[in-house]
């Protein structure tokens, strides 16, 4: 089996890679120390388990956890945590199990041999409650996504949130349009426009029935030849339409004086 190591502290990741090393038909083929990582390697490298750590920086492995049901072969999730107040929330992620530090051989071994017998169908529905629970599709205690993942083909892009200028709807997908290091792009994902407006509220404004908007990136609001009002926006040229439902609490968000 392909296994992947996550962990923020070199010594843990030394540690299990021991641990793991003393198991029969066990493959280490990458470790990572923070989430992202995790979640790119394993995109790569299609492993079939994941030892993944709760908490990491950058994104944690909760956040991983969701992002990897979007992969279209994910690894089979097996948290790792020096904190048992984690327990409830690995375990609404769908995890296959969860070890508690310091790990033994034996409860490791356990956790291989019950992920080893997930077939890629079941990782998959496992993985994917996990996504949908982080997609707000389902009840959860999760806090929000520090990135955006979209699938390209057969890779995964992650955008971090708060390079994301806005969401539009457009039939079953969502444009998110960022700006990173300059550069302005755009992927699209299959997500509901009112679950990220829950998830994000207070950074994204809804100025349409269509479109949230980031707050900073909010530059204006102009009248266009149609005779329409239309949002502004810093960096880029697109202006968006803002539905007269939404009017006026967009003119007080960005005239806080005309409340």
């Amino acid at each position: 089996m392909k296994v992947i190591i996550a962990d923020d502290e070199a010594l843990a990741r030394q540690r299990l890679r021991s641990l793991l090393g003393e198991l029969e038909d066990i493959d280490v083929v990458g470790e990572a120390a923070n989430g992202k990582q995790a979640l790119l390697l394993s995109n790569d490298l299609t492993p079939d388990i994941i030892l993944l750590d709760i908490r990491m920086p950058l994104m944690d492995g909760l956040e991983a956890a969701r992002h990897l049901g979007t992969l279209e072969d994910p690894p089979a999730v097996i948290f790792t945590t020096a904190y048992s107040d984690h327990a409830l929330a690995a375990f609404e992620a769908h995890a296959v199990d969860y070890l508690l530090k310091p790990i033994r051989k034996e409860r490791l071994a356990h956790a291989l041999d019950k992920a080893s017998k997930l077939n890629r169908a079941q990782r998959h529905a496992v993985t994917q409650t996990s996504a949908q629970i982080g997609n707000g599709t389902t009840q959860s205690t999760h806090r929000a996504r520090t990135h955006i993942s979209a699938r390209i083909g057969e890779k995964i892009q992650l955008v971090a949130v708060p390079d994301i200028i806005y969401f539009q709807a457009d039939s079953k997908y969502i444009t998110v349009r960022f700006t990173a290091s300059g550069q302005t792009g755009q992927v699209l994902i299959e997500e509901s426009l009112k679950s990220l407006e829950e998830e994000f509220a207070g950074r994204f404004t809804r100025i349409h029935r269509n479109a949230l908007v980031a707050q900073a990136h909010i530059s204006g609001m102009i009248k266009s030849k149609e005779g329409h009002q239309e949002i502004t926006l810093r960096g880029i040229p697109d202006q968006l339409e803002i539905s007269r439902s939404h009017l006026s609490a967009v003119k007080k968000l960005i005239t806080p004086s005309a409340a």
